[in-house]
């Protein structure tokens, strides 16, 4: 909320909590929601029928849920909403510079570490960068990776989202990082980004707030926010 009181061209209207009264949303031009998996679709419905543009921090949206907020969407046209798996610009430019290396190799992993305290577990990061690498492997005719174990203790070789496997690590002084690495003939590529401290994430959030209005309909992932931010097409 700092954030947003602090930034010139904002004007922080309530402060709501899981669970408190969210009648004063509706004078709200823009929610930001960074709630809980089981709070945040009530708060979407309520807010979508109102006419009020919604930034979600939140994970744990699957397709079907993904589905019901874009089919709110459609019954009220105005309305923005963007849902980010991660606000943090540095990891939006990781998962772009993911997606155009998946094309060039045919080995590839996520390694994603965070604090004790996340309740999902891959995280919405690693489950959407292991989505857009999926769909850069088959837009370019790319099978699985080669992987020959037989014999494994049950989750050793992680989650497999997508067709890619996914290592969720949860250790104390962690904030929010990710590692992906990519294997070919002789080399590999390992992308990482860091977030050290939460308010690497408040940039983009506030962008999300400015252009939400701008991008009716539903909206997954902050690239195309940042895309017209930075005026460049996304590719």
């Amino acid at each position: 909320m700092a954030a947003v009181g602090e930034a010139p061209d904002c004007e922080l209207v309530c402060g709501v909590d899981a669970g408190d009264d969210q009648a004063a949303l509706a004078d709200c031009d823009v929610v930001v929601d960074f709630t809980t998996p089981d709070a945040v679709m009530s708060t979407l419905e309520r807010c979508i029928a109102g006419g009020v543009h919604c930034v979600v921090g939140t994970t744990g949206f699957d397709d079907a849920r993904l589905a019901t907020v874009a089919g709110w969407c459609a019954e009220h046209p105005s309305v923005g909403v963007l849902i980010a798996p991660n606000f943090g610009i540095g990891a939006v430019l990781m998962m772009q510079f993911a997606a155009r290396a998946a094309a060039f190799f045919e080995s590839a992993e996520i390694i994603e570490f965070h604090h004790p305290d996340k309740v999902d577990a891959p995280s919405g990061t690693a489950r959407h960068t292991a989505e857009i690498i999926a769909a850069t492997r088959a837009a370019h005719g790319i099978g699985e990776g080669p992987d020959a174990t037989s014999q494994a203790i049950d989750g050793a070789r992680g989650a497999v989202v997508a067709g890619v496997h996914v290592h969720s690590v949860r250790a104390r002084g962690l904030v929010a990082h990710q590692e992906v690495v990519f294997g070919g003939p002789g080399e590999t590529l390992t992308i990482r980004h860091d977030s050290m401290d939460r308010a690497s994430f408040m940039p983009g959030v506030l962008l999300g707030i400015r252009a939400v209005a701008a991008h009716p309909g539903l909206t997954v992932g902050l690239d195309g926010y940042l895309d017209g931010y930075l005026g460049v097409a996304s590719t």
